[in-house]
């Protein structure tokens, strides 16, 4: 399986000397993409109703899972990312930490997995989801995780989803202060009608 991994890391990997656009692109949805998530679950927030409201409050949820037992993996099996292991360049600045799996991945497909669990959030989290692959690609691309990493963090990500909406009252227990906290913080903006009520 070791084996594998590394010769599907360096199928994907930046060649010594990569096209200045492609590592140009990939650096950018290795370090920035990953803003989607606040943002679309922001902009869901303060333009969706209420159950989209609860299903981005699960998919909160499901993330802190996701990302704590990402961690513990990450203990268990702590595994050097490539360019630790000396096998390639990192083209960004990276903590020597353990590679599997990506928190990167781990969060955004938690997030995007959860959405996707609920109707009025499907369309949302799918394109979120989607948007993992190029992300997945391009921290492989750089040198800071193997499609391992990936993998781990697509697994994780489900356990997280499935375990948030299996004890959906926590986020309804959340709901209701948050609702209220948000119509007090926003009043002004819901009052001229450029956020939702």
């Amino acid at each position: 399986m070791n084996t594998l991994n590394t010769e599907l890391f360096l199928m994907l990997a930046a060649p010594p000397a990569p096209a200045p656009q492609i590592l140009t692109l990939a650096i950018a949805l290795a370090e920035w993409a990953i803003l989607a998530v606040p943002l679309l679950l922001v902009a869901g927030w303060l333009r969706g109703r209420s159950d989209w409201r609860k299903a981005a409050l699960e998919s909160c949820v499901a993330a802190a899972i996701a990302l704590a037992l990402a961690q513990g993996a990450g203990m268990l099996w702590p595994h050097p990312r490539p360019f630790m292991a000396g096998i390639a360049h990192a083209w960004v600045d990276h903590a020597a930490d353990a590679s599997f799996p990506s928190d990167h991945l781990t969060l955004l497909w938690s997030v995007a997995l959860s959405l996707c669990l609920h109707p009025a959030t499907r369309r949302s989290g799918t394109l979120l989801a989607l948007l993992g692959v190029p992300i997945a690609w391009a921290r492989i691309y750089i040198g800071v995780h193997y499609p391992a990493d990936m993998a781990g963090a697509l697994l994780i990500g489900a356990v997280g989803a499935l375990t948030a909406r299996r004890f959906g009252a926590l986020p309804e227990l959340f709901y209701p202060p948050a609702e209220r906290l948000y119509r007090s913080v926003f009043r002004p903006l819901i009052q001229r009608g450029w956020v939702r009520d």
